[in-house]
């Protein structure tokens, strides 16, 4: 009985262990989740300052100083105004820009010591300023003059079109390559007929749309003088024209003559054209060309001053 007893002791003992261990991890867990329970919060959170952006703050404007060069001895970096050898290096001196007379005569120079060809072409090109007020700017444009001295050995074909039979026969003897109306819309898209200028009178406009893809820049326009009522004056100028465009947005590259030909000729044909494109800009509104090179194909590049090419104004010439 004893024996008994003592068994039924240990089980109930053993059964009270193993409550108690089951019991345990609950106690526990529960005492972890009630310490990760945080308190109501019942005021505002700080808000964090931002930080202030470059862009926000005010920064002095980093002026470029201009260094005046005109009662210096020397230019400043420089090693001397003009150098005393014909062999020097060219970042030590001031860049040469000369008179275009001089320029030009440089250039026969040049081919007449490397004995290049004499009938080459002469090329200026011009980087133009073509800012206006307000952030505007000037619109890049086409333009034909007429040289006073043509080096073209051929003469510019040129297509009429008009609607009268009169005005047809007339642009025929005065040198019109073609001249008629809609009739000549599909050879020209056939790549049958082409020309060097089209011209038009004002009532074809409408007709000839489908040719504007085709025509592209060559399409007639009043802003380039390519349509008008008076054919002949037409025929006139774009037979023996010049035709320039501003290319990339700001710049001017166009022939203006031959080496062969006689200085005065160069020099006329180059302010011809140089007083056209300056006839593009409000006058006040300061110098048109920035930067003028002249050059042939063999020869290297000679910067000139075009504002002694361009006529002066009449207040400046009187203050003379």
């Amino acid at each position: 009985m004893a024996t008994c007893t003592r068994t039924l002791l240990k089980v109930i003992v053993g059964c009270q262990r193993q409550l108690l261990s089951a019991s345990r991890p609950s106690v526990l867990s529960a005492s972890q989740t009630a310490q990760r329970i945080l308190p109501v919060r019942t005021f505002a959170a700080v808000k964090p300052q931002k930080k202030e952006k470059k862009d926000d703050k005010v920064e002095e404007k980093k002026t470029r100083k201009v260094i005046d060069d005109k009662d210096r001895h020397k230019p400043f970096g420089k090693t001397a105004w003009a150098p005393v050898d014909d062999v020097y290096i060219l970042r030590h001196y001031p860049r040469t820009i000369c008179s275009a007379a001089d320029a030009i005569d440089m250039l026969k120079r040049y081919q007449a010591l490397d004995f290049t060809p004499e009938n080459q072409h002469l090329y200026i090109d011009l980087l133009l300023n073509m800012k206006l007020e307000k952030k505007k700017k000037v619109d890049t444009f086409v333009s034909t003059v007429h040289l006073p001295h043509p080096f073209k050995t051929e003469l510019n074909k040129v297509l009429v079109f008009t609607e009268d039979s009169n005005q047809a026969e007339l642009a025929l003897k005065s040198g019109a390559a073609f001249a008629g109306g809609v009739e000549l819309i599909q050879p020209i898209l056939d790549d049958e007929i082409s020309a060097d200028f089209y011209v038009a009178v004002p009532d074809m406009l409408q007709k000839l749309v489908p040719l504007k893809n085709k025509l592209r820049k060559k399409f007639p326009k009043s802003k380039r003088g390519s349509v008008g009522v008076n054919v002949s004056k037409m025929l006139q100028l774009f037979k023996t024209g010049h035709e320039y465009m501003v290319e990339s947005d700001c710049y001017v590259r166009t022939q203006i003559g031959t080496l062969d030909m006689p200085k005065e000729h160069l020099y006329a044909n180059l302010e011809t054209i140089l007083i056209d494109v300056c006839s593009h800009r409000p006058a006040d509104m300061g110098p048109f060309v920035e930067r003028a090179i002249i050059a042939s194909h063999t020869s290297e590049a000679v910067w000139f001053n075009s504002q002694d090419v361009l006529p002066k104004p009449a207040e400046e010439e009187q203050e003379d």
